[in-house]
């Protein structure tokens, strides 16, 4: 099996999740991480057992190294994309893809312009329950689709500094939902609030979503919940599939009703190698830039809603 020579920027929780994947991939060689704070760069790359740099242009000008996974807090996205992508590296960026949408737009063209692939890191989308639920889906189960809900609720996350819960949680479910209906969003509307003195942006935010194939979405998202729920719900003209994201368990009611088997894996390891096939195989990656901004484009709008308090239009790119 041909191995890509990856490395990793930026090794916070997210990051270190990405090292301990990519030291087990069979399809990957972990040449190097990156981090600016040294206790745990040192930590972390004696761990692995590989080459460890504070700045994370050493890492760009290993020209073996093929392809980079970019876990820096969101408002760093752009610049350590665009620099990889300027030295020819394929990128894995985490979700969001950027802090605004011209980023977005600015890595997506240059990207295209190099020649090298652009994932974004919607990790959910490789969830064993999301992707048995479009499977059903495709399959006619339960008829045509009307309306999917989801809920992402659970405590406050102190790591969480530059965010608020739409951008960090509500992220996940506009992409899971675009996909499994495939079909991007025409029209949001938003409510969002901040009852957390420790939170400096919302904490809650109740979203509400049409999509250009008529069907609609609804989704909670909030860190006042003691307790961690990741459910979601689809309803067709003939039954609905609910799954846990968590349990990674999948249920039909209606007129297939039945319990669904699904093998359970882990989806972060699932993601990154198949980002790693994309390269190897010179193939779009199964979630792109563009993907990226779009489920950005949705946050952003739910965002702009919720402080006019009217709908938001949205365009297709």
């Amino acid at each position: 099996m041909k191995r890509v020579n990856v490395g990793v920027i930026g090794v916070g929780a997210m990051g270190h999740n990405h090292v301990r994947v990519y030291s087990r991939l069979k399809n990957a060689n972990l040449m190097a991480v990156s981090d600016l704070m040294k206790g745990t760069l040192a930590e972390v790359s004696k761990k692995y057992q590989t080459v460890g740099f504070v700045d994370y242009d050493n890492i760009l000008k290993m020209p073996e190294i093929e392809a980079v996974s970019v876990c820096v807090p969101t408002t760093y996205h752009h610049e350590v994309v665009m620099g990889a992508i300027e030295q020819g590296k394929h990128v894995l960026v985490e979700k969001p893809i950027a802090f605004t949408l011209d980023e977005a737009r600015d890595m997506i063209r240059a990207a295209k312009r190099e020649g090298v692939k652009l994932a974004t890191g919607h990790v959910e989308r490789f969830n064993p329950a999301v992707l048995e639920a479009k499977k059903l889906i495709r399959e006619g189960l339960i008829g045509e689709i009307v309306s999917v809900s989801a809920k992402r609720v659970g405590p406050f996350p102190p790591r969480i500094k530059d965010v608020g819960v739409t951008i960090d949680l509500a992220i996940h479910e506009v992409d899971v939902m675009a996909y499994l209906l495939d079909s991007p969003a025409s029209k949001v509307y938003a409510h969002v609030g901040s009852r957390l003195e420790k939170c400096e942006f919302e904490d809650h935010a109740e979203i509400m979503m049409e999509f250009y194939n008529g069907a609609s979405g609804v989704l909670e998202v909030n860190w006042l919940t003691p307790y961690k729920q990741r459910k979601l719900e689809v309803t067709g003209t003939d039954g609905i599939i609910s799954l846990d994201y968590i349990d990674q368990d999948v249920e039909i009611f209606g007129k297939n009703a039945r319990k669904v088997r699904v093998p359970h894996h882990e989806p972060l390891m699932e993601e990154l190698s198949s980002f790693l096939n994309s390269v190897i195989d010179d193939e779009k990656p199964k979630i792109t830039g563009e993907d990226g901004m779009h489920a950005l484009k949705v946050v952003l709008a739910a965002m702009e809603s919720a402080k006019g308090k009217v709908p938001v239009d949205l365009e297709i790119e």
